[in-house]
């Protein structure tokens, strides 16, 4: 088998597998067609026909893997930022973004099946075993029953910036715990629902807790855009919009920013 034909197997078999992938063809410049197979924690395969611009080339490609995006990028000939010597197309195919949502309550079967027409990989997590059952959310790829900081102790490694942890309970039991184990990740959406009072003593609770002002600053709370959403369903379109706008940079108008009741 020659090079190329088991780079091809190896980048069609991580696809089949849904493991994250990345392959970087020169399609313009010297040794055009030459490729190189990166997966994270794996060695890489191939060569675009340097060193230094294969080192180059593999940090960018992890880093768009990372991110999930597949683009054009130019380089020198040895790996050379803002130079035109060639052109590098980087196909990343990252695993599905996943979203852990915490508590089994109404709103969690609306958000379960938004995120899941997004194409989310969906776990729900209750430690109550009679609400967090797989026949109450068919639509969630998991149904953990469990404390959050367990779960999280065991995937948080996992979480990237492409992830969201959403919590959706009022009880400080469940929800402290959840948001505490998700504060080490790299997950990069964190937000929790209730009232502005809920948030308030949740705050106190978090700082109890040993949480610092610059962390809590990652809690999207109240959780969602302030769309005026009232049922779970407007919720949930809520909640993921405000996701896609974290995602993608974009400012909008966030509950968390405002005053005065969200209903």
């Amino acid at each position: 088998m020659s090079e190329a034909a088991g780079i091809y197997e190896a980048f069609r078999d991580a696809i089949r597998a849904e493991e994250p992938v990345a392959l970087a063809t020169i399609i313009d410049g010297p040794d055009a067609g030459a490729k190189l197979l990166l997966q994270p924690d794996a060695p890489t395969m191939g060569t675009l026909g340097d060193a230094d611009l294969d080192r180059v080339v593999e940090r960018d490609a992890l880093g768009m893997l990372d991110a999930g995006i597949s683009e054009v990028r130019h380089y020198g000939q040895h790996g050379e930022a803002r130079q035109m010597d060639l052109s590098v197309f980087v196909e990343c195919h990252a695993r599905r973004p996943h979203m852990v949502i915490f508590g089994a309550v109404d709103f969690t079967r609306a958000l379960a099946s938004q995120a899941k027409l997004l194409g989310y990989r969906v776990t729900v997590c209750d430690a109550r075993e009679v609400f967090a059952t797989k026949r109450r959310f068919p639509m969630a790829d998991e149904v953990v029953v469990d404390w959050p900081n367990r779960l999280l102790d065991r995937i948080g490694d996992e979480l990237g910036p492409r992830d969201a942890v959403c919590v959706l309970t009022h009880d400080h039991k469940f929800d402290v715990p959840a948001i505490v184990g998700a504060l080490p990740t790299r997950v990069g959406y964190l937000g929790a629902m209730g009232s502005r009072t809920t948030h308030e003593k949740r705050t106190e609770r978090l700082r109890e807790a040993g949480v610092s002002d610059e962390e809590l600053e990652r809690v999207m709370a109240p959780i969602g855009l302030d769309i005026g959403g009232r049922t779970p369903e407007e919720t949930a379109v809520s909640i993921v919009a405000e996701i896609i706008a974290a995602h993608t940079g974009r400012q909008a108008p966030r509950l968390k920013d405002g005053e005065g009741r969200i209903h």
